[in-house]
């Protein structure tokens, strides 16, 4: 048995025949071959596998893709500007050495993002709550919360 889908990736019309039981990281990894979404645990607990589903943070180890019929995906390889320049947040990350290894650095981006975008957080505890459920094991998260405040007045910037 097997299932057509249909949804957008990164601004892109996919569709695809899959198995009813295809997860959505299994789909970006092994069949889009958009392999910055990381996975970690396969428990939802590291947020390392974190996409935007209609621009707001979700686990995608956890998600089968017939949930995601007809909705937008956005993976870490979707935020370049068109320029090929880095995202805000990318460059915020490097610029105050919010990642290490980088293995948790795509998710930890992408749930970022949907912080900046949906929230009015500032203070270091307010991004630290925020960022819940997405672990790192190198950083201890100082500079990754002060990539989030230094990225977070340029892309509010870009969203007016």
């Amino acid at each position: 048995m097997s299932l057509q889908i249909q949804l957008r990736v990164n601004g892109s019309a996919v569709s695809a025949e899959v198995s009813p039981d295809t997860l959505l990281v299994t789909f970006l990894r092994e069949h889009l071959h958009l392999t910055g979404t990381h996975v970690g645990c396969d428990t939802a607990s590291c947020g390392a596998c974190t996409v935007l589903l209609d621009g707001l943070a979700v686990k995608s180890c956890n998600i089968l893709l017939a949930q995601v019929q007809n909705r937008e995906i956005t993976t870490i390889e979707g935020i370049t500007p068109a320029d090929g320049s880095l995202h805000p947040m990318q460059a915020a990350f490097k610029a105050c050495h919010g990642l290490q290894c980088g293995f948790c650095t795509p998710g930890m981006i992408m749930s970022a993002i949907d912080l900046v975008m949906h929230h009015e957080h500032s203070s270091d505890a307010e991004i630290r709550a925020g960022l819940n459920g997405n672990l790192c094991r190198c950083t201890g998260y100082h500079n990754i919360v002060r990539a989030v405040m230094q990225a977070a007045p340029i892309m509010r910037g870009a969203k007016s």
